[in-house]
């Protein structure tokens, strides 16, 4: 396994290109209140909702689905992922494709970019932008207006369950059904200076930092659908972007998983100028 806390000196230029395809209007989810019912999974729900931020960690590991929905304008794009991640050692490993361009044209895409979340940090390879296809490319995301919320094209899971630890005016919403699991549907309002709070240590410094460049201006709405053993089995946040918006949407199965990691090393991370787009 090769180092995990390998500086390059070039996070900043990989963010801002990263960034670039990225941050776009979306149209997210419609707002609603709660349904008056006699479910048990409506007597509190900011305590379940809060709780299940713990979920994950209890489950050790987990297969996950992401995606990203991006819209400006006339325009629609949407970003996938799919890979595993092990809560307990703070590892993932993700395949992220992204459209041919920033159209979102149908058909033809570039290689998915392979991401590896580690600890708060993000590793990328097949990133283009100049960098070698055998190299790595390092961001910090505390050097990031959004923390690596968004700019990854993946909401790394245990950030996406962390920040339920923000919930705050939440409404139980109903019963429904997540990939043939019953789970109980909540909808609220994320308090990103609570969350930031609350994080983890190796999260803390990129919500905090998030918070302070006033990243979704502070408050993120979110639906979160948690099954019969309060586990997170799927969570869809809506982050504002400047002047625009984006619906992430992480959802996990498969729990107990086996999930294999290996961090690049050093001699693979590229440590040259990568180039704007």
């Amino acid at each position: 396994m090769g180092q995990q806390h390998r500086h390059t000196g070039r996070a900043a230029g990989a963010a801002t290109v990263a960034a670039a395809g990225l941050m776009a209007l979306v149209t997210g989810c419609s707002g609603g209140g709660a349904a008056a019912s006699d479910d048990p999974a409506a007597a509190d729900p900011v305590g379940a909702v809060r709780e299940a931020a713990d979920s994950p960690e209890r489950a050790d590991s987990a297969r996950v689905r992401t995606s990203m929905e991006m819209a400006s304008g006339g325009t629609r794009v949407t970003v996938t992922g799919r890979g595993g991640y092990d809560f307990r050692r703070r590892l993932g490993r993700f395949d992220v494709v992204l459209p041919e361009d920033p159209a979102g044209t149908r058909g033809k895409h570039k290689p998915p970019v392979t991401e590896l979340m580690a600890g708060g940090d993000l590793y990328m390879k097949n990133r283009g932008a100049g960098v070698p296809a055998d190299k790595w490319v390092r961001i910090e995301p505390a050097s990031l207006s959004d923390g690596n919320l968004v700019t990854g094209g993946a909401t790394d899971p245990l950030v996406a369950a962390e920040l339920l630890r923000g919930a705050r005016r939440v409404t139980y919403v109903e019963r429904t059904r997540v990939a043939g699991v019953d789970v109980a549907h909540y909808r609220g309002v994320i308090d990103l200076a609570r969350a930031a709070r609350s994080a983890s240590k190796e999260h803390a410094p990129a919500l905090r930092s998030a918070l302070a460049k006033g990243f979704s201006k502070g408050r993120v709405p979110f639906d979160a659908y948690l099954d019969e053993q309060g586990r997170l089995r799927k969570v869809r946040h809506q982050f504002k972007v400047a002047n625009a918006a984006v619906a992430s949407t992480t959802s996990l199965y498969a729990f107990g998983t086996r999930v294999d990691v290996r961090l690049p090393a050093d001699k693979d991370i590229f440590a040259g100028k990568i180039a704007e787009r």
